[in-house]
């Protein structure tokens, strides 16, 4: 069989056509528990046990890290201790530098960034520090490289994340690569495989279903997509980005990310399985235009989960 028709009948559309329930039934899942949707707030976090009010007030369980340093110890107790009292979590304390840089010198203080973040994210008791592996490219810093998948880079990936692990030692957080269309990891196999090497139990999943649309069958094929991502990597997952992806008619594949029901991501097989997981993985909405879609997404994201027999945590609760 040719690849390409493995691969048809791996992410094929016809997976998008299983009614709801059939699909939940096929996979043995179930709604164990709310799912904890977050987003930037568009509010001042100066005043965290305010910043956390609000947060609950727009229906959301978690949050992205407020602006904080990792010696302003009284800031972190506020945080903390404001989150905890509303009963939302740190979903990430995302470090968005380039690993990976060619440049030795910049390289190296992107990795001091990042071990940094991840001793803020164990300090706030946040689910994650997350980065991408980084990118060979000079311009945009995360830009597509042939380097990108290469046996250098996934051994540099490797080096960093066991660096940065090392150096912190955490207990109550983890760190991860985030996946990406073009470097590793770019898709299950090779995360998994990244896992392996790392071989280190403070390294998990992060999931972007988005980014793991990089061809036509998985754009076609997004519950096909998911379903693999969760059968395989579930008990890893430690935090997702939510958004959706459109196909931009041109003689070359162009995706293009937009407000969450507007694409072809299946989000009514995603809930269900965060819902599923055994771990309370929080889904965190990002790249939005402006407040206005982010609230979009918000209520597409919970209509869909209600339609689907899965709650999100804290909504009934919401004071808008």
């Amino acid at each position: 069989m040719k690849t390409s028709r493995r691969r048809f009948l791996k992410y094929s559309a016809a997976a998008l056509l299983l009614p709801a329930a059939a699909q939940c039934a096929a996979s043995g899942q179930s709604a164990a528990h709310p799912v904890r949707m977050g987003a930037p707030l568009f509010f001042s976090d100066e005043d965290p046990p305010a910043w956390a009010r609000r947060a609950r007030e727009l229906g959301y369980g978690a949050v992205y890290v407020p602006d904080c340093r990792l010696d302003d110890r009284a800031r972190i107790d506020a945080i903390t201790a404001a989150a905890e009292k509303e009963d939302i979590v740190i979903a990430e304390v995302g470090r968005w530098v380039n690993l990976a840089d060619r440049d030795p010198e910049k390289r190296k203080k992107n990795l001091e960034y990042v071990t940094e973040g991840l001793a803020l994210a164990e300090e706030l008791n946040a689910r994650c520090c997350v980065d991408i592996a980084g990118s060979m490219a000079e311009e945009p810093w995360f830009g597509p490289d042939p380097g990108n998948l290469t046996e250098d880079f996934f051994d540099l990936a490797v080096e960093n994340a066991r660096k940065i692990i090392d150096a912190v030692k955490p207990r109550r957080t983890k760190f991860a690569y985030e996946m990406s269309g073009w470097a590793y990891p770019c898709d299950v196999d090779s995360y998994l495989r990244l896992i392996e090497a790392i071989d280190r139990p403070q390294f998990g999943v992060h999931v972007d279903i988005c980014n793991a649309v990089n061809d036509p069958w998985k754009f076609w094929g997004t519950a096909a997509l998911i379903n693999d991502i969760f059968d395989r990597l579930g008990d890893r997952i430690l935090s997702c980005h939510a958004k959706d992806i459109r196909w931009v008619a041109e003689k070359n594949i162009h995706f293009v990310e937009c407000v969450c029901g507007e694409g072809s991501v299946d989000w009514a097989t995603a809930l269900r399985r965060l819902a599923s997981l055994p771990a309370d993985v929080p889904l965190m909405i990002e790249h939005m235009s402006g407040e206005a879609e982010y609230l979009r997404s918000r209520d597409y994201l919970q209509r869909t989960a209600r339609e689907n027999g899965v709650e999100i945590f804290g909504w009934e609760d919401r004071v808008l």
